[in-house]
């Protein structure tokens, strides 16, 4: 068996659990959120702990579960404390600011970049040239981060570009005459 897998997942007070045969729905102070089980893992709900294991026969169900398990762990942590992601936009003249439902970015370009927000999501830009996205579901945070990222992802040279928080950017040497 995964040794992911064989450590339950706690559930924290506040935090309940509903499963409907592969379904699995939790709800939390955040919100809530709904994940299907894929059929060769079996999961149980005992005594506040939910707990994971492969079907007998299944040819990847000790990988299945492992994967499961954490996406659960994922979905009740998400539900009770959320989730940020941290970026840094590097360069004379980036910035970016946050309205409603767009993010303004101003990275170089000829044009503004206008990204719309996705539901479920909220970012914050508590200076112009940090953004923080936050929400429930750690899947939906980490693709918005890099979409924003990747519309001007950090140069080896000058370091220029939207970056992480905790990225470390390897530089390179400029060439020599």
């Amino acid at each position: 068996m995964s040794r992911v897998a064989k450590s339950p997942v706690s559930l924290p007070s506040g935090v309940t659990v509903d499963l409907k045969g592969q379904l699995v729905s939790i709800k939390g102070g955040k919100g809530s959120l709904q994940q299907e089980i894929h059929p060769s893992v079996e999961v149980k709900v005992e005594d506040n702990q939910i707990l994971f294991a492969a079907k007998e026969g299944k040819a990847n169900g000790n990988a299945l579960a492992g994967t499961m398990r954490s996406l659960v762990n994922n979905m009740v942590e998400g539900v009770a404390n959320g989730f940020e992601k941290k970026l840094q936009l590097v360069g004379v003249g980036y910035r970016a600011k946050a309205s409603a439902k767009t993010l303004d970015l101003t990275l170089g370009f000829s044009h503004p970049v206008n990204f719309e927000i996705p539901q479920g999501i909220t970012i914050e830009t508590p200076s112009n040239t940090e953004v923080i996205v936050k929400g429930i579901d750690k899947q939906l945070i980490g693709q918005v981060a890099a979409n924003i990222r990747a519309y001007r992802p950090p140069e080896p040279y000058k370091g220029k570009g939207v970056k992480y928080a905790d990225e470390v950017i390897r530089r390179k040497e400029a060439k020599k005459k």
